[in-house]
């Protein structure tokens, strides 16, 4: 006689370690934000940099006829690619180590930092030089090789400003979009060793002391990490694009090249690029090309690093993709196009989101990735909230992620999370008073006691709890002296409702119908059937 064996049922993938990284701030969106709203000068910079880098985006792409079409073509291909992403990710680690590469998967953030950790310590490096990556800042690698006597030294201009201040970035692109060029002259008169006591605030100048602060790393630091931007399943080559050059030095100088990949960042054919190549550096920078395009397939003896290594990092990314609906926002290629036309991220700034990544991609990105409900008031469970839906984000985006719909879509899902709260308590009261006509009208009779709550411009500043939570962020009008079905029982309404029968009466004995008007001459105005008898 056999026996069934029961294997279980299927469980959602894990959510990234609750405070793991950096995809969790410490306050909910609207606490942070009231503060950041204080930061005049923040306020000033995103103004100006966000506004600056959208006319550039406008402009560039305004040159392409095809440009939504090629909009098109990249939401195909990454959707493609979420619905085959296993069997894209095999391919592209038997590519890698067919070209000399090792793979590595890492889970979560813990298992990408040890992995990272050491291979480092393997090399005997005590140093590492790092390009710009969102993968690392988001599990905190620099954190933890600090923590196992490992310096990282970030090689981005912005990077390294936020790095020596002992900040965080605050954008996509342009980590140190927050920082002024006086405060950044004084971050590198206090952090940059050697630096010329008599360094100015000119531009130039800020960037010729940093160069000259990062060319001895690049010469002597034998080890580098790097992310990527894509990478090929079709022949394993990874791709780094950047607008200063560091990112070809990290690249090409050191024996040793760690990258750092998110699984999503997969493309499953090398001429895919053809259409990113085009669609991120309008989108990100507003230029027609990157700068700096570097690729690179595993080994190549005598040339750049002899030893590769590849992390893929999945950190609450299944998670994300086993949600039909959210799984969108894994297409994301981290241009920033979304945060430079948002009224809520150019207001609040980057910090406000507690996560690497901000603005409305951060907003949908974040709480899939680390979970809305892992504790108790949860800051991330605020984020799908940080939104005004006025839908900018969408049309901005090049691969076309419906951000607005899945912001709605999180918010969804966090109210049927949340158990019962005071706002599903008030709405089923509301539904049962509504289900009840004579009741209903009870209540909009006692709903005429508010105007004694209302100020003089005939609004309500403040609400008692549960309510508050609405009066916070809004006024509420006045209920009006009289309700509309008042009004309508009454003389003035009957009387109101009497002429406007009149004039539609009256309008439609003065207008022909429609088959005659249609039979009208258009020239003379004369009805043409009328002649032709």
């Amino acid at each position: 006689m056999s026996r069934s064996t029961f294997l279980g049922m299927p469980a959602t993938p894990p959510r990234a370690p609750y405070g793991e990284g950096n995809l969790r701030g410490e306050q909910t969106f609207p606490k942070a934000a009231h503060g950041e709203l204080r930061n005049e000068q923040l306020r000033g910079n995103l103004r100006k940099a966000t506004h600056t880098i959208r006319a550039k985006r406008i402009a560039v792409t305004a040159e392409l006829d095809d440009w939504e079409q090629l909009r098109d073509a990249g939401s195909a291909i990454k959707t493609d690619t979420m619905n085959r992403l296993p069997e894209l990710l095999e391919q592209l680690e038997e590519k890698v180590t067919e070209a000399g590469g090792t793979v590595h998967w890492a889970r979560d953030a813990a298992e990408a930092n040890a992995i990272v950790t050491r291979l480092i310590a393997a090399t005997g490096s005590e140093e590492v030089i790092k390009v710009k990556s969102m993968a690392t800042q988001e599990i905190g690698l620099n954190e933890h090789l600090a923590e196992h006597g490992i310096t990282a030294h970030e090689t981005d201009l912005a990077e390294l400003i936020v790095q020596l201040a002992d900040d965080k970035p605050s954008h996509i692109l342009v980590p140190a979009i927050h920082r002024n060029r006086d405060e950044i002259r004084d971050i590198f008169l206090k952090e940059i060793p050697g630096v010329d006591p008599k360094l100015d605030s000119v531009p130039a100048h800020l960037a010729a002391a940093a160069r000259a602060y990062l060319r001895e790393k690049f010469m002597t630091t034998k080890v580098a990490v790097s992310g990527a931007n894509f990478g090929i399943a079709e022949t394993g080559t990874l791709s780094v694009v950047e607008s200063e050059g560091n990112g070809r030095m990290c690249l090409t100088l050191p024996d040793t090249l760690i990258t750092v990949m998110g699984i999503e960042k997969v493309l499953p054919r090398h001429q895919d690029l053809e259409v990113f190549f085009q669609l991120l550096p309008r989108s990100s920078t507003g230029e027609r090309m990157n700068p700096y395009t570097s690729l690179w397939t595993g080994v190549t003896p005598g040339d750049g690093p002899q030893d590769f290594h590849l992390v893929l990092l999945d950190n609450g990314r299944t998670a994300a993709l086993a949600d039909a609906v959210g799984r969108e926002a894994l297409n994301c290629i981290r241009c920033s196009a979304c945060l430079n036309v948002c009224p809520v991220y150019e207001r609040a700034g980057g910090h406000a989101y507690g996560s690497t990544y901000p603005g409305p991609i951060g907003a949908v990105l974040t709480p899939q990735l680390a979970g809305m409900h892992e504790a108790k008031n949860d800051p991330n469970s605020s984020l799908p909230y940080a939104s005004s839906l006025c839908g900018a984000c969408f049309d901005a985006c090049p691969v076309k992620i419906d951000i607005p719909s899945l912001l709605v879509e999180l918010r969804h899902q966090h109210t049927e999370q949340s158990g019962r709260t005071a706002e599903k308590i008030a709405m089923k009261a509301a539904a049962g008073v509504m289900a009840r006509p004579g009741l209903y009208t009870s209540a909009q009779k006692a709903a005429r006691l508010g105007r004694i709550a209302a100020g003089r411009d005939g609004k309500i500043s403040r609400l008692p709890p549960p309510f508050s939570g609405w009066s916070d962020s809004r006024d509420t009008p006045a209920p009006p002296k009289e309700t509309f079905r008042a009004w309508l029982a009454s003389a003035e309404g009957a009387n109101a409702l009497r002429a406007a029968a009149e004039d539609a009466e009256n309008h439609a004995a003065g207008s022909r119908p429609a088959q005659d008007r249609a039979e009208q001459d258009p020239l003379t105005g004369h009805d043409s059937t009328e002649e032709q008898r």
